[in-house]
């Protein structure tokens, strides 16, 4: 397997060196901050990535502020006993987007985190301490025991509550296969993720680097066909 430098020596080469690289990365993740992170500031993250999916952004995002009312503030405690009119009604409320699938999504989420919260104190809590070792099996967990979490979705969502994690774009996947990485057509099944997981690991142990470091410089030396 081609090693790590020779994948960072790379994008430096396509993004005007070393210094212009280390400029485009995001800052470390804070997992004290993450330990920190209200259970409805969780949820709120998880339905930010449930609706971003199949709609354009700018459009969410825009309509964020009405999601946080029309969800009662995302707190898992009230919509775990929140009746099934309140559901019922948010299919009709202009303030979101009136995706049925998707408003459902939420309550199955708020009950996951409301277990998660149970399990370790607090959903912050949980993902905070599940070992970096078995990123892929936190995925995982995501994907069966969340609604809607599966995939990208799982990933951007670890990613955007300040977890250090790897996301598999195009671009990542294509990075893996180009370094000699046997991954399947899809590069989405569990064992895609798991060899993911073991390349990540022998490359943050060659240059130290975060697992969110290591997938956006994965990102920045190649392109995926089709893209620019």
């Amino acid at each position: 397997m081609v090693d790590f430098e020779v994948i960072r020596q790379r994008a430096e080469e396509r993004k005007g060196g070393a210094a212009a690289l280390q400029a485009m990365l995001p800052p470390l993740a804070d997992h004290d901050k993450l330990r920190a992170m209200t259970d409805d500031r969780i949820l709120a993250e998880m339905t930010r990535r449930v609706f971003y999916s199949g709609f354009v952004r700018q459009v969410i995002d825009s309509k964020w502020p009405g999601f946080e009312d029309a969800f009662s503030g995302f707190d898992p405690a009230f919509l775990n006993i929140a009746p099934d009119d309140y559901w019922h009604d948010l299919t009709s409320d202009s303030r979101i987007i009136r995706n049925g699938a998707k408003i459902i999504a939420v309550r199955a989420n708020a009950a996951f985190v409301r277990e998660l919260a149970n399990e370790a104190g607090s959903a912050g809590v949980f993902f905070a301490e599940w070992p970096s070792a078995d990123h892929a099996g936190l995925l995982e967990l995501l994907s069966k025991r969340g609604s809607r979490l599966g995939g990208l979705a799982g990933q951007y969502f670890l990613r955007a509550i300040g977890r250090d994690c790897f996301i598999l774009t195009g671009d990542v996947l294509v990075c893996l296969r180009d370094a000699g990485v046997a991954l399947s057509q899809t590069g989405t099944a569990k064992k895609d993720l798991q060899l993911a997981q073991q390349v990540f690991a022998e490359w943050s142990a060659q240059s130290g680097l975060s697992l969110n470091h290591l997938s956006r410089i994965a990102a920045y030396s190649i392109d995926a066909p089709g893209h620019p």
